[in-house]
C-alpha cells in the first residue's frame, strides 16, 4: 500500500470512528488538543498526507480504536486490551439444564456445525428418569424445570439448521451400560430405557446429528463445544472458558476433527455398537 492509499484509508477509518461514537470534528479537536483545521484537513477528500504519530495516537485514544487500525495495519478497530478481553471470557456455569448462556451460544451459531465433547451423556439426549437421577440431588424442586428446559433444547435442535457432531470416549457408553463408575447406582431399567431412547434419537436425527466414540487411551479431550466459526468453549466445572479469536476457534475445531478421524466407532456404526452393548443386559 502506497502513501496515498494509506492516507485515503486513514481518512475513511477516521470518519467511520467519528460516526461510531457519535461525535464531530469540533469535539474531536477538543478531546485531542489538535486544531480543528488540522482535523478538517485530515478528512478532506484530497488529503494525501498522513498525520504524525502524536495526532494518530490522540485520535485513536479519543475515539476508542487502535492506531494500527486507523493506519490500516490491523483489521480490528479495538485496541489490544479490548481484543484480549473480547477474545477470552470466563462465564459462570451453573449446574442446571436451564442454562440460558449455553442456549444463547447455540442460537448464535444456528446454521453452522456445532462440535461437542460432553462431560457425560449429552443432557438433551437423556431420558427424564436419567435427568432426575443425575440432577435431583443437586437441583431439588427445580428438577422439573430443568427437564422442561432439556426438552426444549432437543426440540430446538430438531428444527435448527445446525449440524451437530458429538464425540465421547468409548468408556463412557460402556460404563453407562455396565452401571459402573459414575453410573454405579443408576437402576438397570432406567439404563435400558436410556439406551433405547438414544438408539431412537441417533437413528431419527442422523445425519444432522452424528455421534462418535473415540478411545481415550489413544487421544484425550476436555469437555468442549465449538460453535461454528465464532466461539469455542471449555467447561471447567463452575465456569466456561470461552474463546472468540479466530486462531483458537480454528485450533479447537481441528482438535475435534481429529477426534472424529480417530474414532473407533463412527456415526454410522454407533447404533449397531450400542445395540450390541444392550444385549449384555439381562
Amino acid at each position: 500500500m502506497d502513501k496515498l492509499q494509506r492516507a485515503d484509508l486513514f481518512r475513511t477509518r477516521l470518519l467511520i470512528a467519528i460516526r461510531r461514537v457519535g461525535t464531530n470534528q469540533s469535539e474531536l479537536a477538543r478531546r485531542t488538543g489538535v486544531d480543528r483545521s488540522t482535523i478538517s484537513q485530515l478528512l478532506r477528500d484530497d488529503a494525501a498526507r498522513l498525520p504524525n504519530a502524536q495526532v494518530v495516537g490522540a485520535c485513536a485514544s479519543a475515539l476508542g480504536v487502535s492506531a494500527d487500525w486507523l493506519l490500516g495495519l490491523a483489521e480490528h478497530p479495538e485496541n489490544a486490551a479490548d481484543l484480549l478481553a473480547n477474545a477470552l471470557t470466563l462465564t459462570n456455569a451453573p449446574r442446571t439444564l436451564a442454562d440460558q448462556q449455553i442456549f444463547d451460544w447455540h442460537r448464535e451459531a444456528e446454521g453452522y456445525k456445532i462440535r461437542y465433547v460432553p462431560t457425560a451423556l449429552p443432557d438433551m439426549l437423556k431420558t427424564n428418569e436419567v435427568l432426575r437421577w443425575e440432577y435431583g440431588p443437586h437441583l431439588g424442586r427445580t428438577t422439573a424445570q430443568a427437564i422442561t428446559a432439556s426438552a426444549k433444547r432437543l426440540a430446538w435442535m430438531r428444527q435448527s439448521a445446525s449440524d451437530y457432531e458429538i464425540a465421547m470416549p468409548l468408556y463412557e457408553m460402556q460404563s453407562f451400560v455396565d452401571g459402573s463408575g459414575y453410573y454405579a447406582d443408576l437402576p438397570i431399567e432406567i439404563r435400558k430405557q436410556q439406551i433405547d431412547h438414544l438408539l431412537d434419537l441417533t437413528k431419527a436425527l442422523y445425519p444432522r446429528m452424528r455421534l462418535y466414540l473415540y478411545d481415550a487411551r489413544q487421544i484425550y479431550s476436555a469437555p468442549i463445544t465449538v460453535f461454528g466459526p465464532f466461539l469455542a468453549v471449555i467447561y471447567i466445572g463452575s465456569n466456561y472458558l470461552a474463546f472468540r479469536d479466530t486462531q483458537r476457534v480454528r485450533a479447537f475445531s481441528n482438535h475435534f476433527d481429529n477426534l472424529v478421524r480417530q474414532a473407533q466407532i463412527t456415526a454410522r456404526s454407533f447404533p449397531d455398537h450400542l445395540s450390541e452393548l444392550r444385549k449384555s443386559l439381562p
